[in-house]
């Protein structure tokens, strides 16, 4: 061919690692185009000074942030319920720092492109970024959140104020919440983190923080009221506002986990009417929490375990079927072999999910995954690579446990396997015990000398070890080279030397092999000299019946049914030492005179009659069927 080709279509090379995760990262970050909206890659490219919000640093940054969300999660009821804290040095000084941070975090959103919803497209345009940022709820909330009101207060007054108002702004910080739940929804569509343990790990975060919520609030209760030794902690701890300030919040966890979890031991109950109040609020909170977590791990650990529970119901209807039809112990233990390996490489197979993609995508997968394999088969060699392609995409991909028979001797011809990995034995079965002939390995086939010829599998086919197989049915087979020629020439010549290099052993288990060897040359011979002298063409049609064998392999587009024939009644026997015991294999005519003729020819002598192996006579040929033993005489 003058024409120079790739070796493999483009969708078939590799991709860097950095490409693929930049391409995932544009998928799961929702910036798609809307329909019928054309995207160049020049849409990519943002204004100088704008960031992109699926950048990885500025992923990091917010990242980072969130570590501070939970900080300023914890401090700010704990700074409502505790002044001393509120209004100690460290405390203090490390909230300065972390509304520094969220300071920086606002000026940065202003160069930050956000997503347009009815264009689905960046807007990288930064008076339009601006102007969003400034004309939203986010602008004020964030700027709400980070203000050091105490500090402030403190700069204008020169003292320190220990109002509860301030204590209260304070809690403005929980507005900052709002990114833990973004990044969870974010960990959740991330195939690199567990699922199971990413929603684990949010149920718990949700539980503590209002397990520490609740109990700073009802902390507050009790040393806001007025009179401090009538409340939950005052009967239990005297003097209560003057001692530890942990001790306090101790007692305030302590409470609240015992209410969350509905164990109520009475020993903290509440006092005061402002207490039950409370304390009836969040009862009602601990309802729906509870109800959600419980709905939520149960769907996760039943998801987890789904797959369990409908292996062991299939196994445990195997063992009934086989023993309600009393199968023996070896054809039930491949039974359950093949049901476990089933379960063990569905997450390999994902067939359910190959077969949701569209047929390109399949297509490439198999190309990826077989086509060393296919292209180092011994049938397969210096074919085009079209063709190559074709066959890959109609191949099946399957798992065999060790010792399981992938093909029976004898069985009709439907498909023909090529192994993966893994390693098979061939035998076959003389006097009722098995004789080992060969053993396959990757890139070997198997069943395809029983496909090609159109006969019963001569071997039978076991693994030895768990083996994966590609597949091919005999009808598409069929069907791709029926129009191909020269490849369906290319494959009979491979065919052939394999069969010529096969063992003696192995040549004798495959009935008349000469004369289907003989078929197939006949045939190609005559198609060269048909491609060649067109004049050969008539020639070949005036021929006689068996100068003119018609295709005996599933390349051809032509089929003949073979028969046996033999030269004697059924019911008589041979003389010993007589030849042809085993009879003759022929291609059936089109009339019964023609079978006479042929008849003559093969035995010396002429015949008037046909019998079945039954003793039933032939009247017409179209009843007879591949493989029939007619006796003429």
């Amino acid at each position: 061919m003058s024409e120079t080709r790739a070796p493999l279509p483009w969708l078939f090379r590799r991709r860097s690692s950095s490409e693929m995760m930049k391409n995932l990262a544009s998928v799961s970050s929702s910036l798609l185009p809307a329909f019928g909206t054309v995207v160049d890659e020049g849409h990519l490219q943002l204004r100088k000074g704008v960031i992109a919000p699926y950048d990885r640093r500025y992923r990091w940054w917010q990242t980072f942030l969130v570590v501070l969300v939970i900080y300023s999660a914890w401090a700010s009821p704990f700074e409502l319920a505790f002044k001393k804290a509120a209004t100690g040095g460290a405390f203090m000084a490390v909230d300065l720092v972390v509304d520094a941070f969220f300071a920086a975090d606002i000026f940065l959103t202003f160069f930050v492109a956000y997503l347009d919803k009815s264009s689905y497209l960046l807007v990288d345009d930064h008076k339009k970024i601006a102007l969003r940022y400034i004309t939203s709820l986010w602008l004020p909330m964030d700027v709400a959140s980070t203000l050091p009101f105490q500090l402030i207060y403190r700069i204008f007054t020169g003292k320190m104020s220990e109002a509860d108002v301030f204590g209260i702004l304070n809690l403005l910080r929980l507005w900052r919440l709002r990114r833990v739940s973004e990044l969870f929804e974010r960990l959740e569509k991330d195939t690199r983190f567990s699922y199971f343990f990413t929603r684990l790990f949010k149920l718990v975060s949700v539980t503590l923080f209002a397990v520490h919520s609740a109990g700073c609030f009802y902390f507050w209760l009790a040393a806001h009221h007025k009179n401090p030794e009538n409340t939950w902690i005052g009967v239990q701890v005297h003097d209560f506002k003057h001692r530890s300030i942990w001790l306090g919040y101790i007692y305030s966890i302590y409470w609240s986990i015992v209410t969350l979890t509905t164990v109520g031991y009475g020993d903290l109950h509440a006092v005061n009417t402002g207490e039950k109040i409370f304390n009836m609020f969040y009862m009602l909170f601990n309802i729906g929490l509870t109800a959600y977590i419980i709905g939520n791990m149960t769907n996760l650990i039943v998801h987890s375990a789904f797959r369990t529970l409908v292996m062991r119901d299939s196994i445990n209807e195997i063992l009934r079927y086989a023993s309600k039809n009393r199968l023996p112990e070896g054809l039930k233990d491949q039974m359950l072999a093949h049901m476990q390996l089933k379960f063990k490489t569905a997450e390999l197979q994902q067939e359910e999910v190959l077969e949701d993609l569209p047929k390109a995508i399949r297509s490439s997968i198999a190309q990826h995954l077989f086509r060393s394999t296919v292209e180092n088969s011994y049938l397969f060699k210096r074919v085009s690579e079209d063709l190559i392609t074709q066959l890959i995409s109609e191949m099946k991909a399957e798992y065999y446990p060790p010792k399981v028979e992938i093909i029976l001797q004898n069985e009709i011809p439907t498909d023909f396997y090529i192994l993966v990995s893994g390693e098979v034995d061939v035998l076959t079965h003389k006097n009722g015990t098995q004789q080992f002939l060969s053993k396959l390995g990757a890139a070997d086939m198997a069943g395809e000398i029983g496909v090609i010829f159109n006969i019963p599998q001569p071997f039978t086919v076991r693994t030895k070890r768990l083996s994966q197989v590609i597949r091919m049915s005999h009808h598409h087979f069929k069907q791709m080279l029926q129009p191909q020629s020269e490849e369906g020439k290319t494959i009979i010549s491979n065919f052939v030397q394999y069969l010529k290099g096969l063992k003696q052993e192995m040549r004798e288990e495959i009935p008349f092999l000469m004369e289907l060897l003989g078929d197939m040359n006949a045939e190609h011979t005559a198609t060269n000299e048909e491609l060649q002298n067109p004049a050969a063409l008539n020639s070949h049609r005036d021929a006689s019946v068996e100068e003119r064998p018609e295709p005996s392999s599933p390349i051809s587009s032509k089929y003949r049914i073979r028969v046996i024939i033999h030269g004697h009644h059924p019911n008589e026997s041979l003389a010993e030492g007589q030849s042809n015991t085993l009879g003759k294999l022929i291609h059936l005519p089109d009339s019964i005179e023609d079978l006479f003729r042929l008849a003559e020819k093969k035995f010396g002598k002429q015949g008037n009659t046909i019998l079945m192996e039954d003793g039933s006579q032939v009247e017409d040929l179209v009843a007879l069927r591949e493989n029939d033993h007619l006796f003429i005489f």
